[in-house]
């Protein structure tokens, strides 16, 4: 078979790719044609077409989060390209192989004002420096660029293709499936030395790692943190930042001697007191470029640890009492029917219906917090959210992704595991199009999308912005009602969908869906007014 130049610059670029990969994500466009056939061609790859490269590049991400391995997203020219950035901006700040693969024009066609053709050379700056590949000498840079620095990072790829793109056949069928080759590369900022005679907190956040020499350490873990042997309550924070607690006629010193802080912890404000108190000797330890000092006042950082002494005894119980008023605060809250159907209780539903082996993609925003204080990270349970930057764009499209990526590793099970997702309404409606999942792509075959509905932002309410002085401007500018009809969104996609206004109703609606596979949309209406009321409440328990 013939095939042009473009055809076989575009096939040694994904032969350069294919071991180290087993999904691509795929945009229609003319530009990349060439790199379209390709990969439609190989039989070790499997495809996933996407019509808006926003929301496939977040595809992408969402299986190479859990794959832990590079998925490129291949598009055409032009603002195509740009489509990706948000995502690559994720991908960079959570160490993430994702991989854009762009296609451009020649070189001599930039800078004349030909259609569809812009500068992609570095569009995305020091996020993902670009690797040119104009001849099938270039190609060997691809190869070079995903083996410098840290596996953990994303890379551009752009590859001009001249005319013609295409030759009248398709290309043979090719490649043989193995497994991808993939070798994961920390960085070590060398060893630390600490005294576990005192008094000590771990603060674990996304990217943490398990760290035999602290097990035994009382520890405040983010939902996407390994499980820890002395859990610790995020709420219980409040009171530990405190100098002494009286209780039953005794004084405590309850506030840490030193904290250590592993990953990339940022979701509480009452942990981030801990961490930025300058009173409090803080150890920072980080496998990436990464080290979480909000404070800027850390005594020492590292990757490795070289432990001494033990805890004391009066510090666990101390922790324990800590974390233990605070989940009964939470209980007692979600009990009092006056806060209505809430977010938290969204929340607390999924949490408790989760059994050993499910997949939990998250949201930003609200629902990560809410699914912390209701309890998670717990055993047998994988939790994933985009800590990176924290946005909640691309959400729909990541958690398609991570139920794909779940799925494939179980191929011949005749049920997908079950991946459930936690959405706020403005997380699901800001990337509504990442439903669109066309005839002839793979579905996801076990997902649950739960949305909490309050139409509107409720993380606004908890924050400054919704203070009494500033309500008459609220609903407008942080509130931002929608009145979209979810369901109807839902019956355009072609997607399954089910509505509930209250937690017994919920929980029913989620241990249905463990029954019975497929995709399927919960919309929680839930209350919003309530919220600053709520957190109120359970601020007072642990105060």
């Amino acid at each position: 078979m013939s095939s042009t130049p473009a055809q076989k610059l575009a096939s040694d670029v994904i032969e350069s790719l294919s071991p180290h990969i087993t999904d691509v994500v795929l945009c229609p466009g003319s530009r990349n044609s060439p790199l379209s056939l390709e990969v439609l061609s190989r039989d070790d790859l499997r495809v996933h077409v996407r019509i808006d490269e926003r929301s496939a590049a977040f595809l992408a991400l969402g299986l190479a989060r859990i794959q832990r391995r590079p998925v490129p997203v291949i598009m055409t020219s032009g603002t195509a390209v740009s489509n990706c950035l948000p995502a690559v901006t994720e991908a960079a700040h959570a160490h993430i192989p994702l991989i854009v693969v762009s296609a451009d024009r020649p070189a001599q066609l930039v800078g004349t004002g030909s259609s569809q053709t812009i500068t992609q050379t570095d569009i995305f700056g020091a996020l993902a420096p670009t690797v040119s590949v104009a001849t099938t000498a270039d190609v060997e840079r691809i190869a070079e660029a995903l083996a410098g620095g840290t596996s953990q990072s994303p890379r551009h790829i752009n590859v001009a293709l001249d005319m013609p793109l295409v030759s009248p056949e398709l290309p043979e069928r090719h490649g043989e499936r193995r497994p991808p080759v993939w070798e994961q590369r920390w960085l070590d900022h060398g060893e630390v030395s600490v005294d576990l005679a005192e008094n000590t907190l771990v603060i674990a956040g996304d990217e943490a790692w398990e760290i035999e020499a602290l097990a035994e350490v009382p520890t405040i873990a983010e939902p996407t943190a390994p499980v820890p042997y002395r859990p610790v309550h995020p709420l219980a924070a409040e009171v530990l930042i405190k100098e002494q607690v009286s209780a039953e006629g005794y004084v405590v010193n309850t506030r840490p001697d030193h904290v250590i802080v592993v990953g990339h912890p940022t979701l509480h404000r009452g942990v981030l007191k801990l961490m930025t108190d300058p009173g409090i000797k803080l150890t920072v330890l980080s496998r990436t470029d990464v080290i979480t000092d909000p404070g800027r006042h850390a005594d020492q950082v590292g990757t490795r640890v070289k432990a001494t002494g033990a805890q004391q005894k009066q510090w666990l119980k101390i922790c324990d009492a800590a974390s233990d008023l605070a989940a009964e605060g939470v209980r007692e809250v979600l009990g009092d029917d006056a806060h209505g159907f809430t977010g938290l209780h969204v929340a607390a539903a999924v949490a408790d219906t989760l059994g050993t082996g499910d997949t939990v993609f998250c949201a930003a925003s609200n629902p990560i917090r809410d699914l912390s204080i209701a309890g998670l990270p717990f055993d047998g349970v994988d939790v994933f959210s985009p800590r990176g930057t924290a946005g909640i764009d691309g959400s729909v499209a990541q958690a398609v992704g991570t139920a794909l990526a779940v799925q494939s590793r179980h191929p011949d099970e005749i049920r997908a595991p079950r991946t459930v997702a936690l959405l706020g309404d403005l997380a699901f409606l800001h990337d509504a199009g990442g439903l669109l999942i066309g005839p002839d792509e793979p579905r996801p075959e076990n997902l649950t999308i739960v949305v909490s509905n309050d139409n509107g932002g409720g993380i606004f309410e908890l924050l400054e912005t919704g203070a009494p002085g500033l309500r008459t401007s609220f609903e407008r500018a942080f509130g931002t009602p929608h009145d979209v009809d979810i369901a109807a969104l839902c019956d355009a996609y072609g997607v399954d969908y089910r509505q509930v206004g209250n937690l017994p109703d919920l929980i029913t609606a989620l241990v249905d869906t463990t029954e019975v596979s497929g995709f399927t949309v919960i919309e929680a209406c839930t209350a919003r007014d309530t919220r600053r009321e709520l957190q109120r409440a359970l601020t007072s328990k642990v105060r």
